[in-house]
């Protein structure tokens, strides 16, 4: 597993094929393996990097304060990327367009999958709805601890019950069940997102700074082609963001894709890798 040092972290990636450079952002409930469909494909006509956040997968602890978009720009430089198309996941695509407007002359394209956007404010529906489920699965007191950082012991269940819990609300969302999912791509979710929560209930404190200015006021100064893909079955208020950046980004073109949860890479793998392959392609 090879890693290169960036802003100060040592960030895990995989290299693939050569050809103009994509980088793949992962979501904040997964890591790079999420991508696992989609390398082979774009890696047959693109250079492709898929990398872990700091905190995530393989890369090194998060520590101090730091900032995943101002990240994946200097993993940009230190693997000497001078322009890439930006894939992004979840907040991975929101990072994809903090980088974006920082430095437009090192993005080609973007293409938003389920995507967060910095400056936006979830509504307090949103947040009782993801406390309620929370709650139901780690009581309150271990979880401020966890979150703290201070306590002396992370129950593996309470990881499984964290990592169930924060799937079903997203990835599987309102009016499924995890059975309506592939097998093979539940469980894929599952074992990443255990990680997550192991390993930032078990790492240091940490603060994610956020884009200065945020990208929600500036859309409109999006320069680079856009395709912005949405999971009908994902949370209505994720969805409305898709909606936000679809008409936000000049010319920003949005697929909806049927049955389909806030992880559509790992639970539509064949149908993201064709759109990506076409986007890119053009």
């Amino acid at each position: 597993m090879p890693t290169v040092r960036a802003n100060g972290a040592d960030l895990a990636y995989d290299d693939a094929g050569s050809g103009p450079a994509v980088v793949l952002v992962h979501a904040g409930i997964a890591d790079r393996r999420m991508w696992d469909h989609q390398v082979a494909a774009l890696a047959e006509r693109h250079r492709v990097v898929r990398y872990d956040w700091r905190g995530h997968g393989e890369s090194g602890p998060a520590a101090g304060e730091f900032a995943h978009h101002a990240d994946l720009l200097a993993l940009l430089d230190a693997l000497d990327i001078e322009r890439a198309a930006l894939v992004g996941c979840s907040m991975g695509g929101a990072y994809s367009v903090d980088v974006a407007l920082a430095a437009p002359e090192r993005v080609t394209a973007l293409a938003l999958i389920a995507s967060g956007l910095s400056g936006h404010e979830w509504p307090a529906e949103m947040g009782a709805l993801a406390r309620e489920r929370i709650l139901a699965a780690v009581p309150a007191d271990r979880l401020a601890r966890y979150r703290e950082h201070t306590a002396d012991h992370v129950d593996p269940a309470d990881v499984a019950a964290m990592a169930e819990a924060q799937l079903r609300l997203t990835a599987v969302g309102p009016g499924r069940e995890p059975s309506d999912l592939d097998p093979d791509a539940w469980e894929h979710m599952v074992r990443m997102c255990r990680l997550v929560f192991e390993r930032e209930w078990t790492g240091p404190a940490h603060t994610e700074l956020p884009a200065d200015p945020p990208a929600k006021p500036r859309l409109a100064g999006v320069v680079q082609p856009a395709l912005v893909v949405n999971g009908r079955a994902d949370l209505p208020y994720i969805q409305e963001v898709s909606g936000l950046l679809a008409d936000g980004i000049p010319g920003a073109r949005r697929v909806d894709l049927d049955d389909t949860g806030h992880l559509p890479p790992v639970e539509r793998p064949a149908e993201v890798t064709a759109l990506l392959t076409r986007f890119l392609a053009t």
